[in-house]
């Protein structure tokens, strides 16, 4: 029989969706064991909801728990890497928020430390799990949709001012970047997900849409390693909000639906180049079995790997990947040049992706 996993949620603002999608929804595979968060009324109002036993507001105190298998960390940005490098410490598998980390060489150092740990580091990328995107993915890993032409991805959000209220966002020193760092990042690792390697990036970014540290707007193009093309838009100023994702290959052409926040969801819009591709593709999904959507999706595949001891669906490498994004888009904005990929210790923001020079919000 499957173990029933514990675990102890840090910030119960997207740790209750965390929750209410991912754990909830599979009582066989999880048990929320404990929650962690300063707020004293939304500790007992998440805790009520779901019938928590264990509600603490120290997170060293939830640490120190041994019936807690899994720490699961969703707060700030800035306090990802020092929770997720105790967590590891203390002997727990992690989960962590995106970012993941602020800087290639914080990525780097929880690499090397979940090396020397028993426990591992799952990232948090939901957007990877939903039932469209899991079969184009299927196509795609059978070598069925051939070589890759171009990529189009867009994320258009509205964020208003009310939703930096919150104190922490919008700022670089707690938020750690704008669009690119919290909301485009998830599409962004779906294009690398779907397209390979990058080889090179050139970027914009542009605070337009809100009086913020950060930047709310951003535009850019990539050469990927395998010749391909792809261009990125984000805003965080659309009227209708919608995430694209445009992947044309060879043999197919996949198109994702346009829920803003649940990309990965069918209908995918599969294009065959002939009749006989479309046959073989068919034939590949004629066993096909539902890929639930977003944490729910994750979280099953989370506890597959934990029960196998197995790769993890996503890896430290792959928010390594991310934050490589992040830095070369910000140093090209910088610099009005194109920045080669990979980047490592050498680079000049290696150990942070602010910018050299930061106007504060008005």
């Amino acid at each position: 029989m499957a173990k029933v996993w514990n675990v102890g949620v840090v910030g119960c603002g997207i740790g209750r969706s965390h929750i209410f999608e991912g754990y909830a929804t599979q009582p066989d595979k999880f048990r929320t064991a404990a929650i962690c968060d300063l707020d004293e009324a939304r500790l007992a109002s998440v805790g009520d909801e779901f019938g928590v036993p264990v509600r603490t507001r120290s997170f060293d105190e939830l640490l120190a728990m041994p019936e807690i298998d899994i720490v699961d960390i969703c707060t700030p940005p800035s306090l990802h890497v020092p929770q997720a490098l105790a967590a590891l410490a203390a002997g727990k598998q992690v989960i962590c928020e995106k970012p993941l980390a602020g800087s290639l060489a914080e990525a780097d150092r929880l690499l090397a430390a979940e090396a020397q740990s028993r426990g591992r580091v799952l990232p948090i990328f939901q957007y990877r799990f939903g039932d469209g995107l899991q079969k184009a993915k299927r196509i795609l890993d059978l070598g069925l949709a051939g070589k890759p032409y171009v990529a189009t991805v867009e994320t258009a959000w509205s964020r208003k001012p009310a939703y930096y209220t919150v104190p922490w966002r919008g700022r670089w020193d707690t938020e750690l970047g704008g669009v690119l760092v919290g909301h485009s990042i998830h599409l962004h690792d779906l294009m690398c997900y779907f397209m390979g390697p990058i080889a090179s990036v050139f970027g914009r970014v542009a605070t337009r849409v809100n009086a913020i540290e950060v930047e709310d707007c951003a535009a850019a193009s990539l050469l990927m390693e395998s010749g391909a093309l792809v261009t990125l838009s984000a805003t965080l100023g659309s009227q209708k909000e919608i995430s694209r994702l445009r992947f044309c290959f060879e043999n197919v052409t996949f198109e994702s639906s346009l829920a803003p926040y649940a990309p990965g969801d069918a209908p995918w819009e599969i294009i065959p180049a002939s009749p006989e591709i479309g046959a073989r593709i068919d034939e590949v999904l004629a066993d096909w079995e539902f890929v639930p959507s977003r944490f729910h999706g994750l979280m099953q595949a989370y506890h597959a790997a934990l029960e196998s001891g197995g790769p993890l669906p996503v890896t430290l490498p792959d928010a390594r990947r991310s934050l490589e994004l992040i830095t070369a888009l910000y140093h090209s904005n910088e610099t009005g040049q194109p920045v080669s990929l990979p980047l490592g210790a050498d680079h000049p923001k290696y150990h942070g992706w602010r910018p050299s020079t930061v106007q504060p919000a008005s």
